[in-house]
């Protein structure tokens, strides 16, 4: 999410700066990426991903809670219509 607000991504929000309280960051994850993010998403993101503007999907992850590492190089997200 950062990263993503740093470099003036379109479609990233980012509201409450990364601490898991609004949902203005989510994204889908390209299949092909799910397994290389980490971690699946915790009971408290999945619960916030309820909160997002456009319906949650497997692949639904408020990228504030992705940490970033070389083995995301290339990643590819796909981001919602909308985030409000």
């Amino acid at each position: 999410m950062r990263g993503a607000l740093t470099n003036n991504i379109d479609g990233i929000v980012g509201e409450c700066g990364g601490g898991l309280a609004c949902a203005t960051c989510h994204c889908y994850i390209d299949d092909a990426w799910t397994d290389v993010v980490g971690p699946p998403a915790t009971d408290a993101e999945r619960d916030m991903l309820e909160c997002a503007a456009e319906p949650a999907q497997a692949n639904s992850r408020l990228s504030c809670q992705i940490t970033v590492s070389e083995a995301l190089d290339g990643l590819v997200v796909h981001m919602p219509a909308a985030q409000y």
